[in-house]
């Protein structure tokens, strides 16, 4: 049987049941961008499982990530090969009989424990001298100009034409988990709009989010700041411009992100993996960008809105994690005001969530 004429001459197996593995990037936003993998690999092999390798970063993402078996957990030094740890989660592997790996990151260090594991086929692009650790190489992808287009690349036949479009990533949170989590954290069940201020690196994070919060709170809208520990010196000045209707939900946990994104009514983050997730659920997502590019970095699911300056600054897009130009104006000329009535806008046109494609 033929798969989606998108992909040329690509044909279902449901016959195949091996497991297969996906080393993916483990930064949020990749991670959850790389579901759109999983879709491909169940659309190709319906009846293989498919599993993640995660750290503890990422690790309670893939319990909302459907067609995900299970998260395999190792965390490896980022700066040293540590041998024995890659021989303790070699054995880790072996032990799940896997058919399939795919190996996204190039490093010769991600391929050593399939490697040593003894997966039969390892699936990766040529990087870092890896012969002998990958035996199905894929070449080229320094031609491919998208991140997604390198990941879904290794899980079709080597030389399969690529399609414009792939399918998005998905994530869900059950109904009743979401109830549960209001109610622990005396929510309510009113629509909220839940704020990302942080990101990864200084430059890509606006700079008004408590006048934001402020204004929303006088539009009559209940506000939740969302992040993790690191955002906890943000979401203080947050709640102090804004008031008894702005709460801290800030903390250590990931899930606690990612359910308060699947509860509130809109979301609105910075280029961010915050971002990503929320566009992931469904919830109507505005996302603020300023330094980088919302084609090349933006989610592959649609936002509710993209919010840029007007000015002219040219500089932009710098992709940069600090302002080298000292006076921050792809983010500094965003004003609050029409931050606050572009959310006010998409919570009136989306009261239902934007839905999963």
């Amino acid at each position: 049987m033929n798969l989606n004429s998108q992909y040329q001459g690509v044909s279902v197996d449901p016959d195949d049941t091996r497991p297969i593995l996906i080393i993916p990037y483990m930064w949020i936003g990749d991670f959850v961008r790389g579901h759109t993998v999983v879709r491909v690999l169940k659309e190709r092999w319906p009846n293989r499982p498919v599993d993640i390798l995660v750290n503890k970063q990422v690790v309670s993402l893939v319990d909302y990530m459907p067609g995900v078996r299970k998260g395999v957990l190792w965390d490896l030094p980022r700066r040293r090969l540590a041998l024995a740890k890659q021989w303790e989660l070699a054995a880790k592997l072996r032990a799940e009989d896997y058919g399939t790996v795919l190996v996204m990151p190039r490093t010769w260090k991600s391929a050593l424990a399939p490697a040593l594991a003894g997966i039969p086929e390892r699936v990766g692009f040529v990087g870092e001298v890896r012969f002998g650790l990958i035996n199905q190489w894929r070449w080229g992808e320094k031609k491919l100009p998208r991140m997604i287009d390198k990941k879904c690349a290794l899980a079709l036949p080597d030389g399969t034409p690529l399609p414009p479009e792939w399918p998005v990533p998905q994530m869900r949170v059950p109904a009743d988990e979401i109830s549960r989590w209001r109610q622990a954290n005396g929510l309510g069940t009113g629509a909220a709009v839940a704020l990302g201020p942080g990101s990864v690196g200084p430059s890509k994070r606006w700079s008004y989010y408590a006048d934001a919060a402020r204004l929303l709170v006088e539009r009559g809208l209940d506000v939740w700041v969302i992040g993790g520990p690191g955002e906890k010196g943000l979401a203080d000045e947050i709640t102090a411009a804004g008031g008894p209707k702005v709460r801290d939900l800030t903390g250590t946990d990931l899930r606690n992100g990612v359910v308060a994104m699947a509860a509130a009514g809109v979301a609105v983050t910075n280029d961010s993996g915050l971002m990503h997730i929320a566009a992931a659920l469904g919830t109507p997502t505005i996302g603020i960008f300023g330094p980088t590019s919302p084609l090349l970095w933006g989610p592959l699911n649609p936002l509710a809105a993209t919010i840029q300056t007007t000015t002219f600054v040219p500089c932009q897009p710098c992709h940069r994690p600090v302002c080298t130009m000292n006076n921050h104006a792809c983010m500094r000329d965003i004003p609050a005001t029409d931050v606050a009535d572009i959310t006010a806008r998409v919570l009136a046109d989306f009261p239902d969530g934007m839905g999963l494609q």
